[in-house]
């Protein structure tokens, strides 16, 4: 089989603008079939190469003794501590191996029990430093001293899973979520609860996927989980490990794809705690000097050329599919990782800016072994990169030139929503731009469309129903209450724009729980600048379960929006708009049989508006937002069937009654 040459990779042909960049893309694939023979040998590949969480940490012999085994190449000694020993410091002494490893074998009688504490004793240069072992598969803290230790996790009987024929659905429909925050109490809420009452409720909505956020465990809750200092441990704040496993095993039974939202990114600066210093030097895992110290964030950053790290990293990834059947990943601040820079007040409006010295050659191998290791492990995982560089390839097989991943989220999306929302007037958003900004993505690169995800509602900035309703949603969310404007139009905005975003996102689709209802006000995790309140690190379900509150009727439309888009087959098909008029503030576009008519003005109603279509025949209403079940007026008969013909100057189309702030689905049934 003939090798393509670099100028006859996709990643080049697809895109003429590329041409210019031809030994950019020679560099990034030498890049990686360089770090490929520097981790392999000819035998191996990269899924077999990443076996650390079995080689490393602590394991239990089948004599019931342990082993515990870490790299730790700059350490002049380590000793193991904890329960076990009555945390004598010193009298278990591990020995060091000729490539750079530590490890001890303790016999049955000595061996660390399920539930008990362990430690790690770093000398270097005679100052020793009290360290959790970086392979510590599960991390928990003193409830009196607030000080983290591994705990052993080894229950007498192993986790049983029931997920063996799960296949999940081909569009991912993303229910990004928070563990901890997935409760109405004032308090962080666990697994169980989650597997119990709110899996039932994505069920319900429609989606087929959940994003969990805040897994690898982080000693400082407020983070959101994005500064990791125990990579292959579940967090306990939620509870144990079997616990999450149960979780997943429950939404794989009622078909749901479970994605882990992974930080390989960077890491927590906490030395006891984390992986910095841990053998007493400041490059074990982490590049040294400046450049191993995010500015902006305060964290470490991976040495994603040293061959130890990317066996760390690589071996994490395949932890978590293989002991928690994680189906595929959503990657954190891909951005970070490209660019020297991190894309720091970069505006990436050329192709330079994409490939330059700038450009971090190591990091992008990295990601391409990512993916090419994942895809290899598990064929029908997914792998989404947080990227809002725009980086050409990101989506594209690493054999075509490209980085990997399956898909990478619409970032420029729920940015244009915001902007619009905070800083524009309704009659003077720009519908075409918001059509371009929705539907563009590089050819064959899968692109997932959102209004809002946690972003959105971090501390600074607000969800966008709050945006639109403001203080009103506090007085004026009854259903019998029509006593605020903004709460009507905030009602029928939150509706349009996930309808316009969902029917037009090229090929899945994302959410951030509770957003489903319009969930008021932000978030905000227990900090010392909040009193350390759980208010907003919560979520309010009861609010769309009251019967006389219209959040009932935003969920509502959500369910309706999904079943509508699954009954059509709607990403199987892409979108053509017929017809945008700005002053009007009508669009059209047509997905397959679907036709969506949408006026966003905020006070004209048309009567006989034309409506063009591509196809003659009979069409339906299938859905309006303005349906009253949806908290709407009913403005639209649903029983109206109407035809579209061929008009005397060749456009197709029919007319209709199309009122304000208010969207149509249509559907072609038959000639």
């Amino acid at each position: 089989m003939r090798v393509k040459t670099v100028k006859e990779l996709p990643v080049i042909t697809l895109d003429p603008a590329m041409r210019a960049y031809e030994s950019d893309i020679q560099l990034r694939m030498d890049r990686f079939e360089a770090v490929k023979k520097m981790l392999l040998s000819e035998r191996r590949d990269l899924a077999a190469f990443a076996d650390g969480a079995s080689r490393f940490g602590l394991h239990f012999l089948p004599d019931g003794s342990a082993v515990i085994r870490e790299w730790a190449p700059g350490a002049d000694e380590i000793h193991l501590y904890g329960d076990f020993n009555f945390w004598d410091r010193f009298s278990d002494p591990m020995k060091k191996t000729s490539d750079g490893c530590f490890e001890i074998t303790l016999p049955p009688e000595r061996a660390p029990k399920h539930g008990t504490k362990l430690k790690m004793l770093v000398t270097k240069n005679g100052v020793t430093t009290e360290h959790i072992p970086p392979y510590a598969f599960y991390v928990t803290q003193d409830k009196d001293t607030y000080v983290w230790s591994q705990e052993v996790y080894h229950p007498e009987k192993p986790f049983e899973w029931h997920d063996a024929s799960f296949s999940p659905e081909e569009t991912p429909l993303i229910y990004e979520c928070h563990i901890g925050m997935a409760t109405e109490e004032y308090r962080v809420g666990t697994y169980l609860e989650f597997r119990d009452h709110v899996l039932p409720r994505i069920q319900a909505d429609g989606y087929n996927t959940i994003q969990i956020m805040a897994i690898q465990e982080h000693p400082y809750y407020a983070s959101f989980g994005y500064q990791v200092a125990n990579f292959f441990a579940p967090s306990s704040r939620y509870g144990t490990p079997d616990e999450l496993r149960s979780l997943i095993d429950e939404a794989h039974r009622r078909g749901i794809r479970v994605l882990l939202d992974v930080v390989h990114s960077h890491a927590v600066g906490n030395e006891r705690e984390g992986l910095s210093r841990f053998d007493g030097t400041d490059d074990q895992y982490f590049y040294p000097g400046d450049r191993g110290n995010h500015p902006a964030w305060g964290t470490k950053l991976f040495n994603y050329g040293r061959k130890e790290v990317l066996y760390f990293l690589l071996s994490n990834l395949k932890y978590w599919m293989s002991e928690f059947h994680f189906d595929g990943f959503r990657f954190d601040g891909v951005t970070s990782m490209l660019y020297r820079d991190h894309g720091l007040g970069t505006a990436f409006d050329n192709y330079d800016k994409y490939f330059s010295m700038n450009t971090d050659v190591e990091a992008v191998a990295y990601l391409m072994a990512a993916n090419e290791m994942i895809h290899a492990y598990r064929p029908k995982a997914i792998t989404i990169a947080e990227d809002m560089s725009g980086m050409p390839g990101m989506c594209l097989p690493v054999s075509d030139g490209g980085i990997g991943f399956d898909f990478r989220l619409a970032m420029g999306t729920p940015d244009l929503w915001i902007r619009y929302a905070k800083d524009t007037r309704d009659e003077d958003w720009n519908l075409g731009k918001l059509y371009g900004e929705i539907t563009g993505h590089r050819p064959k690169e899968k692109v997932i469309g959102y209004v809002e995800s946690h972003d959105q509602a971090l501390v600074g900035d607000q969800t966008m129903m709050f945006r639109f309703a403001g203080a009103d949603m506090y007085d004026h969310m009854r259903k019998d209450d029509h006593g605020s404007y903004r709460v009507d139009r905030a009602m029928a905005l939150h509706k349009m724009s996930r309808l316009l975003t969902f029917s037009l996102s090229p090929d899945g689709y994302l959410n951030f729980m509770g957003n489903e209802f319009g969930h008021p006000e932000w978030i905000d995790f227990p900090r010392e600048g909040n009193g350390w309140s759980y208010h907003h690190a919560r979520r309010q379900w009861s609010l769309a379960d009251r019967p006389d509150l219209r959040y009932s009727f935003l969920l509502a439309f959500d369910q309706a929006m999904l079943r509508e888009g699954k009954e059509a087959e709607l990403f199987r098909n892409e979108p053509c708009c017929t017809y945008i008029h700005e002053d009007d503030k009508v669009i059209v576009y047509q997905r397959g049989d679907d036709l969506f008519a949408m006026n966003f003005h905020y006070d004209r109603s048309y009567e006989g508006y034309f409506l063009p279509v591509l196809k003659t025949g009979t069409y339906e209403a299938v859905l309006s937002t303005d349906e009253g079940r949806f908290g709407g007026f009913d403005r639209i008969d649903l029983s109206v069937r109407y035809r579209a013909e061929k008009q005397k100057d060749g456009r197709i189309g029919y007319l209709m009654y199309l009122p304000s702030r208010t969207a149509v689905v249509f559907r072609r049934i038959g000639e």
